[in-house]
This record gives structure tokens, C-alpha cells and sequence, in this order.
């Protein structure tokens, strides 16, 4: 017989809420794991939308509220008020918002979940219940927090932003090629870029013919002229030029594209506006219906098409990522590396812009429950986290519960009163740090874990107090981010003065020439100078004052470029040695990469991927060697990609290359044969090296060095998130800070690179 709690894990994923694979399926899944994943309230909502489509709008939805106690109630509460207005039920046979956050009655909510299923009933089985595994749920949750899985919730926008629809509009004729004949890919991909260009611009004109009175009808007509520009330049590139300029397009069209980030400022007002006004004006909603008639044969209405613009600036990096990919001749892979990053910069804008409106949404959701406020939240930056704490002031010692807001510059502490909130007092940042407390760790009881706000000139300051060691730890780490924010390390580098600033126009960050994201507090501006640069900019700038390109010491253009992959057309064995290091040696035909290269100096140092092993009491070498896009290590099998060949030898010796090498890969470097791997230690799917340094603004995304080794747990999160492992912190990252070609050149550091 199975358990009451496993029979709602399968419905809720034959209701397609949850993912087949979720870990509830687990043998070792305990009712804790289902407990914890419906607490936030958001699969709860799904479920709604699934048992009977539009009981709730998603877009009311927050849908990664994992430090906000008051956004996981708001959502919680949703789904409650969606059950009582849609389901008809009352209110006695529902929960307390509470009941599930805290999971202080989980049997209560699991068997109220009961009622809403007489869409798709469940138990179909006989099943066993034991009213003891409830027990302890609370002191577990209280433990582990909301966890955040990045993955799990891509369903409950599967197609929100209008994937489906983009792609049957950007369909192109395909024409099959001569029979015999070789298909030369990389023309496949020219041909899409032009393609899929052609059917964009038409898709932007239909949406012009029926804009009027829409939010965005004073961008669709730039993007109309932008794109219709872009477009015979594209198809200039393609038929007489061979696409050998097709890098410089996109260079100087990204200037031009950002206007990309004013429409998706937009264009969820305007859909709103749209829906409004459709449901209020029936003249308006025919007439808008003849002209999608008369635009695109009534296929799709134009609150589907205004999304398509956001999912076409979001493909233009994947669209150049496969040409490169297809691209062998050297100089034209830098020159589209060069686009791709431009590109990915541009994505990477529009996407925090999206971010960052979604945010201030969530702001204003606070701003509305907090009474007594008397100045906009956004002006205390983004927020970190809200929840109960305990507080007390060092001087009166008295604590007093109450719900904080956490922001990057501010610490709003309210008293709680029903679903609103009772602003008591605000925390300026800027005049405090953090100072541990680790006496009161010792007490091993509820709401004895703590830490202080010491004021920077000694005044007064307050003591936070949480109910767990693990919230505790949670709270310090945002508190710590914050500062870290307002306070970041290196503002004051050689004389200047940077702060974090909202910046009115797009700029761009004087030190990376990227641009900076968002659309408040994007970076950090210089007040002496007037330099803006990315939180990770800091350090390497020259002195306050100072005009031009400041360069960090030790950091060349060569550097900053991006350093290439290098042919060589001469042997080398270690004669003359270098100066420093060991020499490295090659032969002709070899492909090696520079690590670092200074034009005036005789010396480089570079980098070959080898297979290192030890094997018989001996540490062998294997250069991995390249030939027309192939790796190899012997010359009768070659392959893909590097995974490729190490998962190959993985399963066959190498003693089909190397006579005195009867074995295969077993064990991956500092991997002890005996590793027991932990039950919950999710499947390394590759590797990647990061690019450039990354503050994160966020506990949940990873800060980074150049040259970071990240071990990449999935890939599957929306608009290029990836979710891994650095330095022994998992969170999530964006894919464009990783060299792209890494990820199929490492595995489990496996794969060591040796430099000269």
C-alpha cells in the first residue's frame, strides 16, 4: 500500500505540476520533501490553472519568492482565494496561509488538498496514512528554509513568454539539398540568420498595423525601421559579400537594438492595458480582431505578437553561437566571436531590465502592505529577503518580534498586523557592519541565534535574533551581501570615490565596456570623476582623474580581447628554455591557447589539454590532439568533442593507442576511488571556466574569478541560467560569463591544461 502523501506527489505530476523526476519520487523521499516544495505556494497556483486554465493569473504570481516570507503568503493566499471564488469552497474547508508556510498542520493541508481534486481524484489505490510523520515538519522546515530549485518552476511558464509562437512564425522554407551533395552547415546557419530576419521584420509590420492605442506603439515603429535596416544589411552580408561583414552588422546594430530594453519595460503594461480594454470595449476588441485578420489571417491575436519581439533579441546570440561553431577559418571565428559577445551582451541587458521591472513590481507589492512609510522602497535598492525575527536595541536588550524587510541600503522593521504591516523603524546600512555574536549559538534553543549591527561611530546599534543556526546563517549572508552592495570592495581604489547609482541613460561600464544591467542602481558611479563601472570594475581602474581607457596593471587589451587559439607552424621541444616555467613541447599542426601574451615580450604562456593519469605507480601525459574540428589522442578514432573522448575511454582502454596503457579512465582527478557520494549530490553534466570576475548582486547567483572552474549541474533555467557549483557554493549563474567551448573541453577535472 502506498503512503496518503506519495499518492499526491503522482497526482500533482500527472496534473503536470511537478516534474516526473522530482526528488519526492525518490525511494529515500521522505513527506518533508513534498512539504518543502508546495510551501511557496506557487505549484499550488499552477495546479489551479491546470485543474480549470485561468483560475488565476500567473502574472500575479511571484515566482521565486524563497526569502520572502511575504511573498510566499501572498501566493499562498492566491491559490486560497482562487479555491473560495472558482472552486466554490468554503472556507472551513480550507487552510491557514500559515497552516503550509510554516507547515504547523501539513496533514491539514494535504488532506484539504483532497477536496480541490475531484477534477482528477486521487487516492486511486488503498493507501496507509500514519499521522506521526506530520510531527516534526515544522522544526525540519524551520532547518532548511525554502529551497530554491531553479528548475522545478520552468514549467509554470512554459510558454510565457511566447516561444510557441515565435517559432511557428520564424518557420523557413528549408530547401532539401542535391542529392550526393555534401551539406555545408555553415550556410544552413547563414541562411537562417537571413531567413528568420525576413520573417521577423514582416511579423513587426503586422504588429505595427494593429498598435494603436497600445503602450508600445511609439517603439514598434523604431523597431520596424531598426530591424528593416538590419535586414537588407543582413541579406547584403549573405548574397554579395559572403557574410565576411556579418560581424560588423551586429556590432554596430547593438547601439540601435537596445531599444529592446524600453520595450519589455513596456510591453507587460501594454498586454495588460490590452486585455483591459478588450474586456471594457467591444468596438475596440472587433476592430482589433479584423486587423489580425487582415495582418496575419487571423492566426495569432496581438497580445500573442507583442511577445515575440522579446523572444527574437534573446535568439540573435544563439543564432551567431551556432555560426561560429560551424566557422573554421580563424580570423572570421574571432571576428564572429567578437559579434557573439555583443550579442550575448545585448541579451544579457534586456533580460535584467525584464529582472529588474519584475522586481519593482514586487516592490510595490511591499510598498502597499507597509502603513507609515514615507518615501518609495526602490530608493533603498533591491530587495534581499523579508521574514520574523526577534530584535533588540544593545542598549534596551528587550526583544521584540518583529518582520523585517531587507534592502540593499535599508532594513525596514515592522510589527505585523493580520496581512499588513506596521513600519516601526527604518535601519540605514550605511552606517553599520555586521558583528557576529557567537555566544548565543551556544544556547542550542529556538530564537537564540544572532548576530549585531554595530554602528560604524559607535552609536547604538540592534541585535537580530533567528530561530535556527540555518536561518541564522541565511540572514548574516544577506545582510552581508548588502553591505557588500553599498560598501563594495575597491570603491575607493586609487582615489575614487565610486557609489552605487541609478543611471538615467544606458551606459556602459568605462572598464569592461559592457553594459551595465537594469534599470535602477545598474553600477556604480565615481563622484569625483564620473567613471560607471560594473561592481566587479572596481579594482582596475588607474587613478581618480584620469580621461580614457584605464587598463589594470597586468591586464593587457590582448587580455581583455579575449585571447585566441594559436596554429603552429614550427616544432618546439624546450630549446631555448624560457625564462620562467617549464617549456611546453609542440609540433607543427598543434592548436595551443594563450593563457596570457604580452606583444612585447618573447615569451607567451599557452595552454594544451592533456589526459594526465597515473597508472602503474607513474603519472603519464596524453597530449589531446585537433584536426578538422576533431580531438584525438590516436589517430584511428577521433571525436566530437573532449566529453566525448573521455567518456569513450572511460568504457575502452587506451591500449588501443598506447601499447603499455592497458587501462581506462576510472577515476576522475581528486576523486577518491572510495567516494561515497552523497544522496542528494546532483549529476555534474560538465564544466566550464568563467571568463571575467562577477560580483553577484544576489546570495542566489555565484560571484566568480576569471578562471574559475564551475562544475554545471543543469542548463535547463529560463533566458540562460545555469545552476552549478564553485568553490564549494551552489547557486546560479548566467552562461555568457563561461567560455562556451570549455564546457565540452573539461570533465571532472579529468582533463588538466599544462601551461609553459
Amino acid at each position: 500500500m502506498m503512503e496518503y502523501w506519495r499518492q499526491c506527489a503522482l497526482w500533482l505530476i500527472n496534473c503536470k505540476v511537478l516534474p516526473a523526476s522530482h526528488r519526492v519520487t525518490w525511494e529515500s523521499a521522505q513527506v518533508f520533501d513534498l512539504a518543502q516544495t508546495l510551501r511557496d505556494g506557487v505549484l499550488l497556483c499552477h495546479l489551479l490553472n491546470n485543474l480549470r486554465p485561468q483560475s488565476i493569473n500567473l502574472k500575479e504570481i511571484n515566482l521565486r519568492p524563497q526569502m520572502s516570507q511575504f511573498l510566499c503568503l501572498k501566493n499562498i493566499r492566491t491559490f486560497l482565494t482562487a479555491c473560495s471564488e472558482m472552486f466554490g469552497m468554503k472556507k472551513s474547508e480550507l487552510f491557514e496561509a500559515f497552516d503550509l508556510f510554516d507547515v504547523r498542520d501539513f496533514g491539514k493541508v494535504y488532506h484539504r488538498l483532497l477536496s480541490v481534486c475531484f477534477y482528477r481524484p486521487f487516492p486511486t489505490e488503498e493507501s496507509v496514512e500514519d499521522e506521526d510523520i506530520y510531527n516534526h515538519l515544522e522544526d525540519l522546515i524551520d532547518e532548511n528554509g525554502v529551497e530554491d530549485e531553479e528548475d522545478l518552476y520552468d514549467c509554470v511558464y512554459d510558454d510565457e513568454d511566447g516561444g510557441e509562437i515565435y517559432e511557428d512564425l520564424m518557420k523557413t522554407e528549408a530547401i532539401p539539398p542535391p542529392k550526393q551533395a555534401e551539406i555545408d552547415i555553415r550556410s544552413c546557419c547563414l541562411t537562417e540568420i537571413k531567413q528568420t530576419e525576413e520573417k521577423y521584420t514582416e511579423t513587426l509590420e503586422s504588429i505595427e498595423k494593429v498598435t494603436d492605442g497600445c503602450h508600445c506603439e511609439d517603439v514598434i515603429p523604431d523597431l520596424v525601421k531598426v530591424h528593416k535596416c538590419l535586414l537588407l544589411e543582413i541579406q547584403d552580408s549573405v548574397h554579395h559579400r559572403s557574410a565576411q561583414n556579418l560581424y560588423q552588422i551586429f556590432i554596430t546594430f547593438k547601439e540601435r537594438l537596445l531599444i529592446y530594453g524600453k520595450y519589455c519595460s513596456h510591453v507587460e503594461t501594454a498586454i495588460a492595458t490590452l486585455d483591459d480594454i478588450c474586456k471594457n470595449r467591444e468596438d475596440v476588441r472587433m476592430k482589433l480582431e479584423e486587423c489580425s485578420k487582415r495582418a496575419n489571417y487571423g492566426k495569432f491575436t496581438l497580445r500573442d505578437l507583442l511577445v515575440v519581439p522579446m523572444q527574437r533579441v534573446l535568439k540573435y546570440h544563439l543564432l551567431l553561437q551556432e555560426l561560429v561553431k560551424h566557422t573554421h577559418d580563424a580570423t572570421d571565428k574571432s571576428n564572429l566571436r567578437t559579434a557573439l559577445d555583443a550579442m550575448k551582451d545585448l541579451a544579457q541587458y534586456v533580460n535584467e531590465v525584464k529582472r529588474d521591472n519584475e522586481t519593482l513590481r514586487e516592490i510595490d507589492q511591499y510598498q502597499k502592505s507597509i502603513e507609515n512609510l514615507n518615501q518609495p522602497l526602490s530608493n533603498y535598492g533591491r530587495p534581499k529577503g523579508d521574514g520574523e525575527v526577534r530584535v533588540a536595541s544593545v542598549d534596551k536588550r528587550a526583544k521584540q518580534d518583529r518582520h523585517i524587510f531587507l534592502f540593499d541600503a535599508a532594513v525596514i522593521v515592522c510589527k505585523r498586523r493580520g496581512d499588513n504591516y506596521e513600519m516601526k523603524e527604518v535601519i540605514d546600512l550605511h552606517l553599520f557592519k555586521i558583528t557576529n555574536n557567537p555566544t548565543s549559538d551556544k544556547e542550542n534553543r529556538k530564537w537564540s541565534y544572532g548576530f549585531y549591527l554595530t554602528h560604524n561611530q559607535g552609536q547604538s546599534g540592534f541585535e537580530f535574533f533567528f530561530k535556527t543556526k540555518e536561518m541564522k546563517k541565511k540572514w548574516q549572508d544577506q545582510f552581508g551581501m548588502a553591505i557588500s552592495n553599498i560598501h563594495p570592495e575597491n570603491a575607493n581604489n586609487n582615489f575614487h570615490e565610486f557609489r552605487m547609482h541609478t543611471f538615467e541613460r544606458i551606459t556602459s561600464c568605462n572598464s569592461c565596456h559592457m553594459l551595465l544591467r537594469g534599470v535602477f542602481n545598474q553600477g556604480y558611479l565615481c563622484s569625483k570623476c564620473g567613471l560607471g563601472a560594473h561592481k566587479e570594475c572596481l579594482g582596475r581602474f588607474g587613478c581618480c582623474g584620469k580621461t580614457g581607457n584605464f587598463i589594470h596593471a597586468g591586464i593587457d587589451a590582448f587580455h581583455l580581447a579575449g585571447l585566441p587559439k594559436m596554429l603552429v607552424i614550427r616544432n618546439y621541444f624546450g630549446v631555448p628554455s624560457p625564462t620562467s616555467g617549464p617549456a611546453l613541447s609542440i609540433q607543427t599542426g598543434d592548436i595551443i591557447e594563450l593563457i596570457c601574451a604580452d606583444i612585447h615580450s618573447p615569451w607567451w604562456q599557452v595552454r594544451v589539454h592533456t589526459v594526465s593519469l597515473s597508472y602503474n605507480n607513474d603519472v603519464k601525459h596524453i597530449k589531446i590532439l585537433t584536426k578538422e574540428g576533431c580531438f584525438h589522442i590516436a589517430e584511428n578514432k577521433k571525436f566530437r568533442s573532449i566529453l566525448e573522448l573521455i567518456e569513450y575511454y572511460k568504457h575502452h582502454s587506451l591500449r588501443e593507442g598506447f601499447r603499455s596503457l592497458d587501462t581506462t579512465l576510472q577515476f576522475p582527478y581528486r576523486e577518491p576511488e572510495n567516494a561515497a557520494m552523497h544522496l542528494f549530490t546532483p549529476k555534474v553534466i560538465g564544466v566550464a571556466i568563467a571568463r571575467y570576475d562577477f560580483s553577484s548582486r544576489d546570495t542566489r547567483e555565484l560571484s566568480l574569478q576569471e578562471g574559475d572552474v564551475v562544475k554545471i549541474y543543469t542548463k535547463s533555467g529560463a533566458n540562460g541560467w545555469w545552476r552549478g557549483e564553485v568553490n564549494g557554493r551552489v547557486s546560479s549563474t548566467k552562461s555568457r560569463h563561461f567560455v562556451e567551448e570549455t564546457f565540452d573541453r573539461y570533465f571532472c577535472l579529468q582533463i588538466l591544461g599544462r601551461n609553459c
